[in-house]
């Protein structure tokens, strides 16, 4: 690709000036149409055609109201040459592909706000390799202002998609804000010069709340929007058995040390990637739980650790002067060194279907139920973990829980035996590995819907004592758990309970995302 190409597509992204002269020839998102494909055209309602300058030549442009299409307007020649026949082939991008358009000017240095108009920008997400999400451009040159401006205001309208004017205000002002301390937040363009300038000039943009962090902020934010929900549906938040749905849409953007959440939606921490499912409106249910004890709610939540991932993030708690990734890696060595089991009685109600699920939670069943039949282990256990997504990490490429999706009504309860130090170990370096973590005699896995862990005596408590420093928040009658990257101390059992598809997130499955129809090539 030409250098000074490059800049240019770079420049109209950010909104600034265009280049000095007309585009040079680039390459264009292509993909050549089935027989199916042909089909599905022909059904399409059409609303424009007109003359654009794609790449090098002119072409015969269609706009209907599911695609773009283009072919070359090439000179007659015999048929049957193939080469030929090769270079007229049509292509198309899909426009649930494209999320911004404008108009395309030349600028001098003197001009401020316009320029010499010469066409239209489409601005395209496309897929790349290993779930990555790319943003690329795609010019239609032509020099006509009123061709070109009847073109974008159709292109605008087709990508305009809020109800109203002031829809997203109506929907926000009621949030109380007073909880969010900015300390923990980054602007977006501290995380990545890409993010801001996709921003510029979009269209498909809905109502919604973005969190730029990590595993703690963004379960925090969705946490907070859960509350905020079952508020406005005049619900009490203690011993909520049916919750209702979050109201808005959230987006993540990765910028934690592990970004667990983020990486089980896309597939991949990637900033650009999950920016682009936002702006692209990429909307994924997920199943969500709730932490309770006593019949008071704790927290929504999406995974949750016990004995020695408790135990980790509190030590992690103390060392907030080292850096994420020292800070972790000190707290696992020194856990591993004071490692010792948890005496527990776990009760779970073993999963059946969506369907049963459903019924259950509108029945408001109990533990005591006794057309649930519950189940319940107990003894020595070194850790716990409790997990409604796969939770996908750079350490753990497969997932902490490989088996669970983002909203299939079901949680994974991993539980990890009193067993030998070395054996431990072994378990947890699998994670990084393609070997299965849990082929162990100590590991023992369920899928549930409901889990109660309760400890059984003290030795299992958070002791301050335990530590060099005593911890500032922690109490010597609490047990450490780590629900989504926050610590959460409990002085008594805690009840889980899993709510399918409670919220909405921005974000592809890894299944969705290998199955998608984005075919351009980058330009």
């Amino acid at each position: 690709m030409p250098r000074r190409r490059r800049r240019s597509r770079v420049s109209a992204l950010e909104g600034g000036r265009e280049e000095e002269a007309p585009p040079e020839a680039a390459a264009v998102p292509s993909a050549l149409l089935t027989s199916s494909q042909q089909t599905e055209a022909a059904a399409e309602q059409i609303l424009l055609r007109g003359i654009f300058e794609i790449g090098r030549g002119s072409c015969d442009v269609v706009l209907s109201d599911q695609a773009l299409r283009w072919r070359p307007i090439q000179p007659e020649r015999p048929t049957g040459d193939s080469k030929y026949d090769m270079l007229c082939k049509e292509e198309f991008i899909e426009l649930k592909d494209v999320f911004s358009v404008k108009l395309k000017r030349r600028c001098s240095v003197k001009q401020q706000r316009s320029g010499t108009l010469l066409g239209i920008t489409l601005f395209i997400c496309l897929k790349k390799e290993q779930n990555k999400l790319k943003d690329s451009t795609l010019d239609l040159i032509n020099l006509s202002e009123d061709h070109c401006d009847i073109w974008f205001r159709q292109l605008k309208k087709i990508l305009t998609v809020t109800e109203y004017e002031g829809h997203a205000v109506s929907l926000l002002k009621e949030c109380e804000l007073q909880g969010f301390d900015g300390r923990h937040w980054k602007p977006l363009f501290a995380i990545h010069w890409s993010v801001q300038r996709l921003f510029t000039g979009i269209q498909t943009l809905e109502p919604s709340v973005v969190c730029v962090g990590g595993d703690g902020s963004a379960s925090e934010v969705a946490h907070a929007l859960l509350l905020r929900a079952q508020k406005n549906a005049g619900m009490e938040t203690d011993g909520i058995l049916t919750p209702v749905r979050a109201q808005l849409p959230l987006g993540l953007i990765p910028a934690g040390s592990t970004n667990v959440l983020a990486h089980s939606l896309h597939g991949i921490s990637h900033v650009v990637t999950a920016t682009l499912h936002i702006i692209m409106g990429h909307i994924q249910l997920v199943d969500v739980c709730t932490f309770s004890t006593t019949n008071k709610l704790l927290r929504f939540g999406f995974s949750a650790m016990f004995g020695f991932g408790g135990r980790t993030l509190a030590l992690a708690e103390k060392c907030r002067w080292m850096s994420p990734s020292h800070r972790r890696d000190f707290a696992v060595m020194k856990a591993l060194a004071k490692l010792k089991p948890e005496d527990c009685e776990i009760s779970f109600l073993p999963f059946k279907s969506s369907e049963d699920v459903q019924e259950r939670r509108a029945q408001g069943s109990p533990k005591s139920d006794c057309n649930d039949q519950w189940q319940m282990i107990q003894g020595q256990f070194l850790n716990v973990s409790i997990m409604a997504i796969p939770c996908l990490c750079s350490v753990a490429p497969r997932g902490l829980a490989p088996n669970t999706r983002l909203n299939n009504g079901s949680m994974a309860l991993i539980i990890a035996r009193n067993t030998s130090r070395p054996e431990f170990i072994k378990h947890l370096k699998r994670y990084a590995s393609v070997k299965n973590q849990f082929n162990f005699p100590f590991v023992e896995t369920y899928t549930v819907a409901e889990v109660i862990v309760h400890p059984r005596n003290n030795s299992s408590r958070y002791s301050p004592e335990e530590e060099e420093e005593p911890h500032e928040t922690a109490s010597e009658n609490s047990f450490p758990w780590n629900v989504d990257g926050d610590l959460m101390e409990v002085t008594s059992e805690v009840h889980v309970r899993l709510h399918p598809r409670l919220i909405s997130l921005y974000g592809g499955s890894t299944e969705e995302i290998n199955d998608s129809k984005v075919t351009c090539n980058c330009l």
